[in-house]
């Protein structure tokens, strides 16, 4: 890998173009930056996801690109090329996606990387975005936090997914669909146990709202109200003293010498060894060290 500096407003010595990522509202139309206008205004190509919900939006802010262009998931490997071509060839982009951020969760992020590899400056045009909006509006803690996406939609993939997140003691985010919620929400409680979560739904429009509880709670809510629009999906991590329970719960009958060879016959160095066992055992490397010789 080499190390690659972009100085996103200096002077180009070339006509080649650049790539902007437009946020744009999430629901409510307000949201829109003027940042955001401006840079829809100015550029020569607008990429969209939806090419007809990003009509809508143009319209409402009385913009007219030159060129209004399709780029999706299932045309992607075809329109991310040509799109590259035309910024090399001195035009700006505009990527869009039907609301939020571009390429979180959409195929943007592949466009991002063949305009990085062609050495195209890529510049961020800040704007709403629904998980974070959820996240600082929940309750839950903020310090840390894990965005998930889309979970998989196959049992065992997302049995996969979600017992990795198991491991994280910050908040966990995940996007969605008003069909797929209550399924979503039994998986979890199976896997993570009857954790406080929070749904929020239809986030800056006129229906706005969250429902927060418990896992089972938020099941029955479900059953009794049942859903409507995209979800974010917010669940509180494991807590610190649950994950020191657990990590005391294995090893407490072992030696300290047996607790490192446990760790060497993992495949661990000595050294490695030594460390991790100071770490489930609160310890100081030096003090297992010092036990040691």
């Amino acid at each position: 890998m080499t190390l690659h500096i972009q100085k996103s407003y200096a002077e180009q010595s070339n006509d080649v173009g650049k790539l902007y990522l437009v946020g744009t509202p999430i629901g409510n139309l307000d949201d829109m930056t003027f940042r955001a206008i401006k840079t829809l205004q100015s550029c020569d190509i607008i990429a969209a996801e939806d090419t007809r919900q990003t009509r809508k939006l143009l319209t409402h802010f009385e913009i007219t690109p030159s060129m209004l262009f399709s780029y999706h998931e299932h045309n992607k490997a075809a329109s991310g090329p040509e799109l590259i071509r035309y910024i090399i060839e001195g035009k700006n982009l505009a990527l869009v996606s039907d609301a939020g951020l571009p390429a979180i969760s959409d195929p943007g992020s592949d466009l991002v990387k063949l305009a990085l590899e062609a050495g195209i400056t890529v510049i961020p045009i800040p704007g709403a975005n629904a998980a974070l909006s959820a996240l600082i509006v929940s309750g839950l803690p903020t310090e840390r936090f894990t965005f998930g996406g889309f979970l998989p939609r196959e049992k065992k993939d997302m049995r996969k997914v979600m017992e990795a997140f198991n491991e994280s003691n910050g908040t966990l985010l995940f996007y969605e669909s008003p069909h797929r919620i209550r399924k979503t929400l039994a998986y979890l409680e199976e896997i993570l146990g009857d954790r406080s979560i929070v749904m929020a739904r239809e986030l800056t429009k006129r229906h706005e709202e969250f429902a927060r509880g418990s896992i089972q709670e938020c099941i029955e809510w479900l059953d009794e109200h049942p859903p409507l629009g995209e979800y974010c999906l917010l669940v509180e991590g494991i807590r610190e003293e649950e994950r020191k329970a657990e990590r005391e719960a294995w090893w407490q009958l072992l030696s300290l010498e047996d607790h490192v060879s446990h760790y060497e016959n993992e495949g661990l160095s000595r050294k490695d060894a030594m460390k991790k066992t100071a770490t489930d055992r609160g310890l100081t490397k030096r003090d297992v060290y010092n036990a040691l010789i």
